[in-house]
């Protein structure tokens, strides 16, 4: 069992609010620490136990969460901007069904259609499908939508003021299928995009349309059974005819490293196959070999980091990413769409190369035989643009969760 408790952990077993515990730890009454693998901040349990011992009963209550739910029926998922399909199989590994996905991207629809035959797989621009003919038939719209601008008129944000960005056609579309519960997907940069005025005009426009926003959460992919610090936020909106409270997947304290993600473990049953990959340039190559595992360009002789750096060696922050090289017992840093480019590099633990194809996927939790459609360059982009599978399953739980309560009370 860890010694580390995550602060919505801390939070559920003593009855006090995230931002009482926010503030504890600024007070110094209840200090956070960060957690040797995955750097979060997380409470200890002993610090914990000590305060709040009587509170929590036996520390044997403080067991492992699960969040898998059964579902009661046979629900189903509308999946916009569907990519490669990370969010799709996870919630069909929840026990939901897609009924029909869009994606633009025609090596996506190709990887999509290779894999799964009988999945509706609706390929082009999501402004011209129609989607009326799933009115009252779906039971959730998903969407991994882009973060653009708006134009503001007035004070409150209105569905017309977002026509031309893409979560315009999400919000269009939920307005077309009325499905009891919505779920946007994006990147942590969401919160602060126009100074959090984006956020605010989707929560306004969802408003606007019928549905009633939960509170927004951004899930760490590492408590969720994902070897890798990846980040998503979501939106979640529920039809405000329904009096159904959503709740998002609990986190796991279990951590998982580059070791589980690439060799025979819990997470999957033999180590990761062979596949073709991209490869460093002659003279990174010379520089990566002389970093260490888990080490960085910090880690280079004074004289290569000037001649590595450049410019960027003389300005502020850490640039943790450049010349970086991933430890075996660390999770990976989050993935990008081009896995040997300057300021991302991820260099594997003892080979001085990028992660493969098939590396990269494990990563991203995808299963060993997922095929990834197109040139390696837009596989690597495909899976790099993904929704961790194993977090789309805890997602997909939740939801499950929230359509049992719905349905049946």
């Amino acid at each position: 069992m860890s010694d580390f408790l995550s602060l919505a952990e801390v939070s559920k077993l003593i009855g006090k609010s995230k931002e009482t515990l926010r503030r504890w730890d600024r007070n110094g009454k209840l200090k956070a620490v960060r957690e040797p693998i995955s750097n979060y901040r997380v409470y200890k349990k002993e610090d914990v136990e000590a305060l709040f011992g009587d509170f929590m009963g036996k520390t044997e209550t403080v067991a492992e969460v699960s969040n898998f739910v059964k579902p009661r029926k046979k629900y189903s998922v509308l999946e916009l901007f569907a990519g490669a399909g990370g969010l799709g199989i996870g919630l069909e590994k929840a026990g939901l069904k897609c009924v029909a996905l869009n994606e633009i991207d025609k090596w996506a629809c190709q990887t999509l259609r290779l894999n799964r035959p009988k999945w509706n797989v609706l390929e082009g621009d999501i402004k011209s499908f129609d989607f009326s003919e799933y009115h009252n038939k779906v039971d959730v719209v998903t969407g991994g939508f882009p973060c653009q601008a708006f134009s503001y008129a007035g004070k409150k944000l209105g569905l017309d003021d977002a026509r031309g960005t893409l979560f315009y056609e999400f919000a269009r579309v939920v307005k077309e299928v009325q499905p009891p519960i919505c779920i946007g997907e994006n990147v942590r940069g969401l919160l602060s995009h126009e100074k959090g005025k984006t956020l605010e005009g989707m929560k306004s426009i969802l408003d606007e349309i019928g549905y009633r926003v939960v509170p927004v959460q951004v899930l760490k992919a590492i408590y969720y059974n994902v070897p890798q610090k990846r980040e998503r936020l979501f939106l979640v909106g529920i039809r405000k005819d329904i009096d159904v409270d959503y709740e998002y997947p609990l986190p796991s304290r279990k951590i998982y490293t580059l070791k589980d993600a690439l060799k025979k473990g819990e997470l999957f049953p033999k180590k990761v196959p062979k596949s073709e990959g991209a490869k460093y340039p002659p003279y990174k190559k010379e520089v990566l070999d002389l970093v260490p595992p888990k080490g960085y360009w910090r880690d280079l002789p004074l004289d290569i980091q000037k001649e590595y750096m450049g410019g960027s060696f003389y300005l502020g922050g850490g640039k943790t990413g450049m010349a970086r090289r991933i430890g075996w017992d660390e999770p990976c840093l989050t993935l990008t769409c081009s896995p040997a480019q300057k300021q991302t590099e991820r260099c594997h633990p003892d080979e001085t190369r990028p992660f493969t194809v098939r590396e990269y996927a494990r990563i991203q939790t995808f299963p060993d035989e997922w095929e990834f459609a197109g040139s390696t360059a837009q596989q690597y982009k495909q899976i790099g643009n993904a929704v961790p599978v194993n977090l789309g399953k805890e997602v997909g739980y939740s939801i499950v969760k929230f359509l049992n309560k719905y349905y049946y009370g």
